[in-house]
């Protein structure tokens, strides 16, 4: 899979795109990264650390998120973009679901649309990410955690953003699938979600697995936000076993290093 000018084997490895929030009360880490010297530091300290795609976020999209204007999200995520693709010869992401600033961020020169929503929030996005030949993560998602049964309506439902992607001309080579832990679902659900990535694998599309620090993971260990990073771990391991081709993480070093060793074991 290409995604910029870099190529991925999405069949074989397991990638690190790295988490850059550029917002004030994102969940884990709000507020942190929102001055340039030192958002553009962490981003190369993750690139350092193992990063291979970075994923700039400009609205936060935890639980009872307040909905921010494209204006104000372009004016967060297009500085930090354009400066980490004047800097950094990496792929850069940009984790929205509106069509306008992922316009605006593609123009800006972001590689891939990261949306929560699978292009079901507004189908302009679809034809934004083809007319450009943007790459795609479409995760799942819905209001509420309302299903018949649970894993099977959830492939249906992720085949339906596939469909909406195809319809608008994206090409299958530029789509990753993304179940959607946190979003829409149960701590059960979450759980079976991770549990069952192979299933989720074939629907035949390059899998991201985004756990960092969720709240399942908050709830299996009873711990805050900053102590989840062994709960994250564990996650990723289990997503390089199940062939997901990209976890989305904070702590990069640490789940490079559990990469690494889980691929080594495998002998991938």
């Amino acid at each position: 899979m290409k995604i910029g000018h870099q190529e991925f084997d999405v069949k074989n490895k397991t990638y690190i795109m790295a988490i850059l929030n550029v917002t004030p009360d994102s969940f884990s880490d709000g507020g942190k990264w929102n001055e340039m010297d030192t958002a553009l530091g962490h981003v190369e300290k993750m690139i350092r650390d193992g990063a291979s795609i970075i994923d700039v976020g400009g609205e936060s999209t935890r639980p009872g998120y307040t909905k921010i204007s494209d204006d104000e999200e372009i004016g967060r995520v297009l500085p930090v973009i354009e400066a980490v693709k004047q800097r950094f010869d990496i792929p850069v992401s940009v984790d929205t679901y509106k069509p306008g600033v992922a316009t605006a961020a593609i123009q800006a020169g972001a590689d891939l649309i990261n949306d929560i929503w699978g292009l079901k929030y507004d189908e302009e996005m679809a034809d934004v990410i083809a007319r450009h030949q943007a790459a795609c993560c479409l995760m799942h998602n819905k209001d509420e955690a309302v299903y018949g049964d649970f894993f099977r309506d959830m492939l249906s439902e992720v085949q339906d953003c596939v469909n909406i992607a195809r319809r608008a001309g994206i090409a299958d080579d530029k789509i990753i699938l993304d179940p959607g832990v946190g979003f829409g679902k149960t701590y059960e659900m979450n759980l079976e979600a991770i549990r069952r990535l192979e299933e989720f694998a074939g629907l035949g599309f390059p899998v991201l697995l985004g756990t960092s620090r969720k709240s399942v993971i908050g709830l299996a260990l009873d711990l805050p936000a900053q102590e989840r990073l062994e709960g994250t771990l564990a996650t990723t391991v289990l997503a390089v076993r199940a062939g997901c081709a990209f976890v989305r993480v904070h702590d990069v070093k640490e789940n490079y290093r559990a990469i690494r060793m889980t691929e080594a074991i495998l002998g991938k």
